[in-house]
């Protein structure tokens, strides 16, 4: 059937013009600069459980790019390298050598619940003050200076932002004091996820699970060693220094960033 249209001259001149057309049609579509920088993309449901990806329609567009953060000593101030030496009355190197070596990473990760963490936080097997130090690390946190109006600004300014941070199920006293919620969404929490920075397939999985290119994403983290994983999986990547300087590094970056 093929051969036969091709046959008649007129037909396949049509053809030809038609196709170069249709082509110089795409061409100037995909080329121009009024094209907005979005993505079809599935919605990541604003939660403080663990979150959920819903269906996506065909009409869905996100703004690029999705910012993910860092928490602590990114966006809130980390209790753990001054209060909680204070709490237990020990120097930090007296700390670090009587608490457990796995212990807190395997909570991080949802291996071990409370409890748990309880019977084996230190070494020795003494017992250790829970709810104590819950109460400490809840007093501990706030909102490192500058952040919490970045934050609001990129809000303001369309951004999809989510936490990328290596915290146990307690990044819910976070959000009790401070709504970190309202900003972005806890999506990639390492007791979620399972896997903590700087394991590539958390990069990985996190690029998954929203659905957009590596370069889609720009990744913000405290940790240099953090930060070289995300961009070794495709990410752009800002290592944190203080409020000012990241959103200069956004606008550096593209970010258009709406004061308020």
């Amino acid at each position: 059937m093929g051969c036969n249209i091709f046959h008649d001259w007129g037909l396949g001149v049509w053809f030809l013009m038609a196709s170069i057309a249709m082509g110089l049609v795409f061409r100037s579509s995909f080329l121009s600069p009024l094209q907005p920088t979005t993505r079809s993309s599935c919605h990541i449901a604003s939660s403080t459980g663990p979150p959920t990806v819903s269906t996506c329609s065909m009409g869905e567009r996100k703004k690029l790019p999705i910012l993910l953060f860092d928490v602590m000593d990114t966006i809130v101030r980390d209790p753990f390298y001054e209060d909680v030496p204070a709490f237990f009355g020990m120097p930090m190197k007296e700390l670090l050598e009587a608490k457990h070596p796995t212990a807190w990473g395997e909570f991080e990760e949802g291996l071990i619940n409370e409890s748990e963490l309880a019977s084996k936080f230190f070494k020795d097997g003494r017992p250790l003050d829970l709810e104590g130090l819950k109460d400490c690390m809840r007093h501990g946190y706030s909102y490192l200076s500058g952040m919490q109006m970045l934050l609001q600004n990129l809000k303001e300014s369309g951004y999809e932002m989510h936490a990328f941070t290596n915290y146990p199920v307690w990044y819910m006293l976070i959000e009790e004091e401070l709504k970190l919620s309202a900003y972005l969404n806890w999506t990639f929490c390492s007791c979620f996820t399972g896997k903590r920075k700087p394991d590539a397939h958390a990069y990985l999985e996190a690029i998954k699970q929203l659905g957009v290119h590596s370069s889609d994403c720009i990744f913000i983290d405290d940790r240099i060693v953090n930060v070289k994983a995300a961009v070794n999986a495709g990410m752009a990547g800002i290592h944190f220094k203080n409020a000012s300087a990241l959103e200069h590094d956004l606008l550096l970056q593209g970010v258009d960033i709406k004061p308020k």
